[in-house]
């Protein structure tokens, strides 16, 4: 995706699940390609998947750093 771009890493990812960390590799490429509104998402989405307490909050923080909010 570094090389060849945002949209051709999810074009890759398309059909690919391994549960949260696919969600969240999805949210940050959606992030780089200017999509915030569907980065937020899959940061959601990813956060809610996860069984890590310390990766939840992470990805809770990246979707919120998304959210528009400026208290957030």
């Amino acid at each position: 995706a570094q090389v060849s771009g945002p949209a051709a890493g999810l074009a890759l990812l398309d059909g690919v699940d391994v549960a949260h960390r696919a969600d969240a590799v999805r949210a940050h490429l959606l992030e780089e390609a200017g999509r915030a509104a569907e980065a937020r998402e899959f940061y959601l989405r990813a956060a809610a998947r996860t069984g890590s307490g310390p990766e939840r909050r992470y990805l809770q923080a990246k979707a919120d750093r998304l959210s528009g909010d400026p208290t957030t």
